[in-house]
């Protein structure tokens, strides 16, 4: 195999990657194998026929589709190292030559990490934030936590309430037939969190279990599926299910059962210690995504338009999989919020950029400074990594399972992390300006 690299504008570039006749002959037998039993020829039983025979019969082109498949994913990897670039992006892939003994050529058109000209990061200017705790953060907290505390329970003498969630199945239907991804079962749904379309959610209200009712929507004119977009709809919807939380009082007796306080008292002077801390804690990311902010503003980069996709095709794997966690599959959440794909990429776009600018200027000045990082803190950051997904886990001997690649990752995240804790060092962080409500409070 041969890679030969051509610069772009725009931070692009393409690899022509060229892999030998005798290299490619292996992957069409290969594809054979594949493909063999699948392939008819009078005379032979599926899998018995010859090659020679059956690219005699429908053409050597038989095989190319998967033997160029096989040609790239063994040696795009390998060709991507080698050309010393920076790729950012996934590969737009094209076949340049292709034929029995002939050497197999494929271009690649990737993205390019950008270079960053830093401008002013040192002596920024960033508000401060107040970080007084009221009695009413600690009412509000003490609430919260009651909440979490209450015991999910089944209602069976009344029907749907708001807040109450209902367990239902559900099909939904559009001019008498049922259209695809609106069909469910035993979906819990939260009354009042408005993730499914239209007034849905209110029509159950005032429903009782084993009901089965007809709710009727207008699906929005902007919606994914043209054929349903503006429609009116019916979804045939039997509830199984009506679940409510039990929320506990607030008495000496909870707060010993549920914290380390023996009072109510005491339990409101920690609450409000806690809430101190976290306070604190947010002004600091506030400060961080201030400064990084202004760091990026003053700075001059050119972000490839791939690298922001590749950037997007993660946030949406990323909420796909919080939504299985939910029991619910994207298509489903398409179907009931209204929302397509193409939508929810535009929803991302500028949070997805501003993420590749703000690592890509934390990367530089981490870069010009020359932060140090010493093996302990690598493998603190693993430690941190590994527990957050796998407790007790033994961090040691995943280290020593790591890449070099995937060590590099590590050492990055701790560099960037050393970047975002000097941009607020070297800040000035200004008196926050009281509002009229902050002056009320007082």
């Amino acid at each position: 195999m041969s890679v030969s690299v051509e610069k772009l504008e725009k931070n692009m570039a393409k690899l022509t990657v060229e892999v030998e006749a005798a290299e490619f002959e292996k992957c069409i037998q290969k594809a054979y194998q594949d493909m063999k039993n699948r392939v008819s020829i009078p005379g032979f039983r599926k899998g018995k026929a010859p090659r020679n025979l059956i690219e005699k019969m429908y053409g050597p082109e038989i095989f190319y589709d998967n033997a160029t498949r096989y040609a790239i994913n063994g040696n795009y990897p390998q060709a991507a190292e080698e050309s010393g670039l920076d790729i950012v992006s996934r590969p737009q892939i094209e076949v340049t030559n292709i034929g029995k003994d002939e050497n197999f050529v494929f271009t690649a058109l990737v993205a390019v990490k950008p270079v960053v000209k830093l401008g002013k990061y040192e002596g920024l200017e960033i508000t401060g934030h107040d970080t007084t705790v009221t009695e009413s953060d600690v009412q509000a907290e003490i609430d919260r936590q009651l909440n979490i505390n209450s015991r999910t329970v089944e209602v069976t003498d009344r029907p749907v309430q708001d807040k109450d969630t209902a367990v239902i199945d559900f099909e939904g239907f559009s001019d008498g037939a049922a259209f695809p991804g609106g069909k469910g079962e035993n979906h819990s749904l939260v009354i009042g969190s408005h993730s499914f379309i239209d007034n849905f959610e209110e029509q159950l209200i005032g429903h009782s279990v084993g009901e089965e009712i007809d709710v009727n929507v207008t699906f929005p004119a902007e919606y994914h599926a043209p054929e349903l977009a503006g429609k009116p709809a019916t979804f045939k919807v039997k509830i199984n299910a009506i679940k409510a939380k039990d929320i506990p009082e607030l008495n000496d007796e909870y707060v010993s059962d549920i914290s380390e306080f023996e009072t109510v008292d005491e339990y409101r002077e920690g609450i409000k210690k806690e809430l101190t801390e976290k306070k604190k804690k947010e002004a600091e990311s506030i400060y961080e995504e201030e400064a990084v902010k202004q760091a990026v503003e003053a700075s001059e980069m050119e972000i490839p338009d791939p690298m922001i996709e590749y950037q997007i095709d993660g946030m949406i794997d990323d909420f796909a999989t919080r939504l299985s966690m939910q029991g619910m599959s994207i298509d489903q959440y398409f179907t009931m919020s209204g929302v397509n794909e193409e939508r929810l990429r535009e929803q991302m776009r500028d949070q997805a950029l501003a993420s590749i600018r703000g690592s890509l200027v934390l990367e530089a000045i981490a870069a010009e400074q020359k932060f140090e990082i010493t093996d302990a803190e690598i493998d603190e950051e693993i430690y941190e990594t590994v527990n957050s997904y796998y407790m007790g886990a033994d961090a040691s001997k995943i280290k020593e399972n790591m890449s070099g690649k995937e060590l590099n990752r590590i050492k990055e995240d701790v560099s960037k992390r050393k970047a975002m804790k000097y941009l607020v060092e070297k800040a000035k962080i200004t008196k926050e300006k009281k509002t009229a409500k902050k002056k009320e409070e007082e």
